[in-house]
C-alpha cells in the first residue's frame, strides 16, 4: 500500500515554497509525501502551481523556501541529470536525427553502462511498451501515439526508481489517450515504480492515481484516493473542479451531529452531510452528482428527498441519458441515468419529482 505518512515517504516535499519575482508565490507551504511505489497525480487548473511542483522535483526550477527529499535525501541542490529521475513530457523530446534504439542507448551512455548490458535494457524496455521491432526506426516514421510509448521506454530503460509525466497523453486523440492511460498505470504498478504524475484531466487522474493531489492558488485543496475524491468532496472548488456536479444555493437552519438541514434560495428545504458549515445561518453550496439523483423514484430507500422540477433538455449519449432540470429555481440541474429498458426518455416541458439520499447530498463552503 502507497505510504502517506513522513515516516514511509520516498519522495517528500516539507515547507516547499516557490516564487519567481520575490513576492508572488506560485507554491504556498507544500507538504506532500508520496509513498514507494505510489501513482500519485498532481491535478489542477493552468497556473495552480502542479507543473511547478514537478519541475522543482525534477531539478528544472529551484524551491525558494523548504526541502525536497528523495528515499530520505535532501536533493534541493543536486542537478537534474544526478537525480536517478526518469522524465516523460507532453512533447516526447526525442531526438529527431538518432534511431529509436539510439534514443534509449543515449540516457544509458550517459552513465556509462557498457555495450551488452545497454542492449539488454534497450531490448527489454522496448518489450515494455510493445515497439520491440521498431529499434531501426527515427522517431519521424513513428506514430504520435508510437513516439509516446518511445519517450516512455526511454524514461524507463535506465530502471528509475521515480518516473515524472508532464501532460504526457496530452497530444494525443481520445481513444489513444484512453488505451495508453491503463497502460501506464499497469505498467507502472507491475515495475514498482513511483510516478508522479501532471494533468488538467480530472478523468486521466481519476482512472490512474493510486492517490490525486487536487491544486488550486498553489495549494494542495485535497488529496486523497480518486473514490474519495469524487464522492466526499472536501471543499466546492474540489467538487466543482472533479467531475460533474450540481449546486443548490441554500442556507443552514440546523445542526444534528452527521447531518444539517438546508433551507434553499426557493423555500424548500433538505438534509446533507456538513462537510465545513458548522453553525445555523451559515451560507452553504450543497453539492448532489447527477448520476445520484434519482427520477424513478421507487430505486430510492427511505429517508430520501424529493423535489419537483421542470425537465428543459433531453441528450441521448449511448450508454446514458442526460437531462437537464430546472431546480430549486436553477436552470442548470442535471441527472445523468442508464440507458436501462425501464428507463423513461423524459420530454421537455414535463413536470416530474426526482429525489436523492442525503448521504449524497453534501453542504459546502460558499
Amino acid at each position: 500500500m502507497p505510504a502517506t505518512d513522513t515516516a514511509d515517504a520516498f519522495v517528500e516535499f516539507d515547507r516547499v515554497q516557490k516564487s519567481y519575482d520575490g513576492e508572488t508565490l506560485v507554491v504556498k507551504d507544500l507538504n506532500l509525501s508520496i509513498g514507494k511505489g505510489e501513482f500519485l497525480t498532481m491535478l489542477g487548473p493552468s497556473g495552480s502551481g502542479k507543473t511547478t511542483c514537478l519541475m522543482m522535483l525534477a531539478g528544472f526550477e529551484t524551491a525558494t523556501h523548504g526541502e525536497i527529499r528523495l528515499d530520505g535525501g535532501e536533493i534541493n541542490n543536486i542537478p537534474p541529470h544526478k537525480r536517478g529521475i526518469g522524465m516523460v513530457f507532453q512533447n516526447y523530446a526525442l531526438f529527431p536525427h538518432m534511431t529509436v534504439q539510439e534514443n534509449l542507448a543515449f540516457p544509458l551512455e550517459v552513465r556509462k553502462i557498457g555495450k551488452s548490458e545497454r542492449e539488454e535494457k534497450i531490448k527489454r524496455a522496448l518489450d515494455m511498451v510493445q515497439m520491440g521491432d521498431f529499434g531501426g526506426r527515427r522517431p519521424t516514421q513513428l506514430s504520435g501515439g508510437q513516439q509516446q510509448r518511445i519517450a516512455l521506454a526511454r524514461a524507463l530503460v535506465f530502471e528509475p526508481e521515480l518516473v515524472l509525466m508532464d501532460e504526457p497523453l496530452g497530444a494525443l486523440d481520445k481513444q489513444l489517450r484512453e488505451t495508453l492511460q491503463f497502460e501506464i498505470s499497469r505498467l507502472a504498478h507491475d515495475l514498482g515504480i513511483t510516478v508522479v504524475y501532471v494533468t488538467h484531466d480530472q478523468t486521466e487522474a481519476l482512472t490512474m492515481s493510486d492517490r490525486v493531489a487536487v491544486f488550486d492558488d498553489g495549494r494542495i485543496q485535497q488529496l486523497a484516493s480518486p473514490d474519495v475524491l469524487y464522492e466526499q468532496p472536501e471543499n466546492s472548488f474540489v467538487a466543482q473542479f472533479i467531475g460533474e456536479n450540481n449546486t443548490l444555493q441554500g442556507t443552514v437552519e440546523e445542526m444534528s451531529g452527521s447531518r444539517c438541514t438546508v433551507k434553499l434560495a426557493n423555500g424548500e428545504t433538505i438534509d446533507a452531510v456538513p462537510v465545513n458549515v458548522d453553525r445555523p445561518g451559515q451560507k452553504t453550496v450543497v453539492s448532489i452528482r447527477p448520476e445520484r439523483v434519482e427520477t424513478n423514484l421507487a430505486r430510492l430507500g427511505e429517508g430520501a428527498h424529493t423535489l419537483k422540477a421542470e425537465v428543459l433538455e433531453f441528450i441521448y449519449m449511448g450508454d446514458i441519458y442526460r437531462t437537464r432540470l430546472r431546480v430549486a429555481g436553477r436552470d442548470d440541474f442535471i441527472v445523468k441515468t442508464r440507458n436501462a429498458p425501464d428507463q423513461p426518455r423524459l420530454k421537455p416541458g414535463e413536470t416530474i419529482e426526482i429525489g436523492w439520499l442525503p448521504d449524497d447530498c453534501r453542504a459546502l463552503d460558499v
